[in-house]
């Protein structure tokens, strides 16, 4: 029987994949778990394929997969199919887990038997210093530090743990996540991103709690690129845009209709308001322009998921 199942999502992660592989070789405390490790292949063009395999020469619970359709929402769901364990943690393959990051996840796992998935605590590593004001928006760059105890993400709090560090039951997954996911995650296809939250909206929407694990240490490597403007306005630009879906997911059918107009009419008071007051500042400073874009494009959401869901398939 397995423990406990690691997935990394990749794409073109030859680079990026031996660094987190070593972390996870050298986890401490896992004398007692039996646990694997699966790397899914998201249509790389690198040579990802090479790089586990190297690793899986001496590493038989390595295992390689592919998963031939864009976007991380498939991959995850192909890691949730192949595993073999009760539980699921995923990570990204730019974050680093701390060397008891598996041992925590498993202690946690069967500590809380209501959890249906529960999150890391996540640390940034830049390559460079982000500019100020940065915490403004570190959650876009899911990094979460929530303190030492460990909280239940309540659903009035609209509130929810990324993907990156993200541990879930594979039962809740199978049982309530649907065979297709609207969201699919960023690619070539789709600039929409929170499929993440997709997931576990469904899991927490079916009554399984959301937790926070303060003890799942893992450090988001950034690099310089991702801290420049045009990044990070395309990164909140992405979250932004998915939003309307993510908020009508939290209610149920008959009270969509009744309250999109009022989450419009506040979503437009607090885009107006904030242009009015930081107007002056969105040319110069990168953080108060990712602020107004992800109000504007939370604004746009819901036209623009109607028109993408009326042309193409997202």
């Amino acid at each position: 029987m397995i423990d406990f199942t690691v997935a990394i999502p990749t794409y073109n992660g030859a680079k990026r994949l031996p660094a987190i592989l070593e972390k996870l070789r050298s986890q401490t405390n896992v004398d007692e778990i039996a646990w694997e490790v699966l790397v899914v292949d998201n249509n790389s063009t690198d040579n990802t394929p090479e790089i586990v395999q190297q690793y899986q020469d001496n590493w038989p619970e390595l295992k390689y997969l592919v998963e031939p359709q864009q976007g991380a929402a498939f991959a995850r769901k192909q890691a949730i199919a192949e595993a073999q364990a009760p539980w699921v943690g995923f990570l990204d393959d730019d974050t680093w887990p701390a060397p008891d990051w598996v041992a925590a996840a498993h202690r946690f796992s069967q500590s809380y038997p209501q959890a249906g998935a529960f999150g890391s605590q996540i640390h940034g590593t830049y390559e460079v210093e982000p500019p100020p004001g940065f915490e403004r928006i570190a959650s876009f760059f899911a990094i979460t530090e929530r303190g030492s105890q460990p909280q239940r993400y309540e659903p009035r709090l609209k509130m929810l743990p990324p993907s990156a560090g993200l541990v879930v039951r594979k039962s809740a997954w199978d049982a309530h996540v649907p065979e297709k996911p609207f969201l699919s995650g960023r690619s070539g296809q789709s600039i929409l991103n929170s499929e993440d939250l997709e997931v576990i909206l469904y899991i927490q929407n079916a009554g399984w709690e959301v937790w926070y694990n303060p003890d799942m240490h893992l450090y988001h490597q950034i690099p310089a690129q991702r801290l420049q403007r045009d990044y990070m306005l395309y990164l909140v630009r992405s979250t932004g845009l998915a939003r309307h879906y993510i908020r009508m997911l939290r209610l149920q059918p008959w009270q969509r209709p009744l309250i999109f107009p009022v989450g419009f009419a506040n979503d437009l008071r607090k885009a107006l308001t904030y242009f009015i007051q930081h107007h002056q500042e969105l040319k110069t400073d990168p953080i108060a322009a990712c602020e107004m874009e992800f109000l504007r494009s939370t604004l746009v959401s819901p036209f623009y998921l109607w028109r993408k869901s009326w042309t193409s398939p997202l």
